[in-house]
């Protein structure tokens, strides 16, 4: 971790410049966000078949979208797994959808999300994978100031909240929040398969593996926006951890979200909450913590509060969540189809667990 990361927590909210992103439902953040509005779904039989044989279901980008990886991306003193590499192609096609609609990105921090390691597993995420998307991307990231949070789905909000206290402590007025994510690797598939995770016939509390990335650029101030009527206000975000996680010992009981929703519901102090952006992913698993999360600040929402959860579209894209989840949330309160304010929450596999309010100025 860099020094950005020890910088105290940030307490006022920060602006959303641009947003870019890439899913098996699109190819920009706007293509993502229609197709989910639209209800369009990306999930079908893919060649991959699991312990019974039947073909497992994904929702996986087609090989010829991908650019080619460049060899000094992959070079380096140590070698990058095929899901490594597929990470850098996945993060350059998101990063060129969010360099067409803002300004340079060069020499401008990255606050990345990666993929997490689950038990059993080698590590997921290479630890100069910000640097091997800058020269796959050309686009030359703040070294120093980077960071790279391998947590999985809720990551990209720990991320986040690097980003908002660099930006708060004066170090420049934008950074950039990123988060990238691929199930296309045999032996985390094979692992999930074991446990009959991964949605199939006759597997029905399971999930479509997905793949995508997203990033954002947030500014310190308003004044850089020319309509006032296109700000989109980003609060600190709430962190916790859940003690009783699908992969510890000790009993779930929801209270780790609990205590993300409080957190980031008193940081943004906002009128009653009209939606709920989830990283449910269609398995029971993370229902309960949702619904505990939500009895416990049950007087914060309002009455007809909405819940929607685009992973029924594009899968399960793991640490690309959250960034994702940004830009579908600012296009459906821009064009006035997702009432606001909304709440943005995800939950990794792991403890990790974070909640962000957003709302138009």
């Amino acid at each position: 971790m860099s020094g950005a990361s020890k910088l105290s927590a940030p307490t006022l909210p920060v602006y959303l410049k641009a947003t870019g992103a890439v899913t098996a439902i699109g190819l920009t953040s706007e293509h993502i966000a229609a197709a989910v509005r639209a209800g369009i779904s990306a999930y079908q039989e893919s060649a991959m078949s699991n312990k019974r044989s039947d073909s497992m279901i994904t929702a996986l980008l087609p090989e010829d979208v991908l650019p080619l990886l460049k060899k000094a991306s992959a070079g380096g003193a140590s070698v990058l797994t095929a899901r490594q590499q597929r990470l850098i192609q996945l993060a350059q096609l998101a990063l060129n959808d969010l360099q067409g609609k803002c300004v340079k990105l060069d020499d401008l921090p990255l606050f990345l999300a990666g993929p997490e390691t689950l038990p059993a597993q080698t590590a997921a995420c290479h630890p100069q994978l910000i640097h091997h998307i800058s020269t796959q991307s050309e686009i030359r990231f703040h070294d120093k100031h980077s960071v790279l949070m391998p947590t999985g789905r809720a990551g990209g909000a720990w991320a986040l909240q690097c980003a908002m206290a660099y930006v708060q402590a004066g170090y420049s007025q934008y950074a950039i929040v990123g988060g990238v994510d691929s199930y296309l690797d045999h032996y985390l598939l094979a692992t999930l398969d074991s446990d009959d995770r991964i949605l199939a016939q006759d597997v029905m509390n399971g999930f479509a593996p997905g793949e995508g990335a997203g990033f954002f650029l947030i500014s310190g101030e308003p004044e850089s926006f020319e309509k006032t009527d296109q700000i989109i206000k980003i609060y600190p975000p709430g962190l916790a951890r859940e003690p009783g996680h699908r992969y510890s010992e000790a009993p779930y009981k929801g209270d780790g979200l609990a205590d993300a929703f409080t957190l980031a519901l008193d940081a943004a102090d906002l009128p009653s909450i009209k939606t709920i952006m989830a990283s449910l992913n269609g398995e029971n698993f993370g229902s309960k913590e949702l619904g505990v999360a939500v009895t416990r600040n049950s007087d914060r929402f309002d009455p007809n509060y909405a819940i929607t959860h685009p992973a029924d579209c594009f899968g399960d894209i793991g640490a690309a969540f959250f960034p994702i989840s940004v830009a579908l949330t600012a296009a459906g309160m821009l064009k006035n189809y997702l009432p606001e304010p909304v709440l943005n929450y995800a939950s990794s596999e792991n403890e990790h667990r974070a909640a962000v309010c957003l709302s138009k100025v």
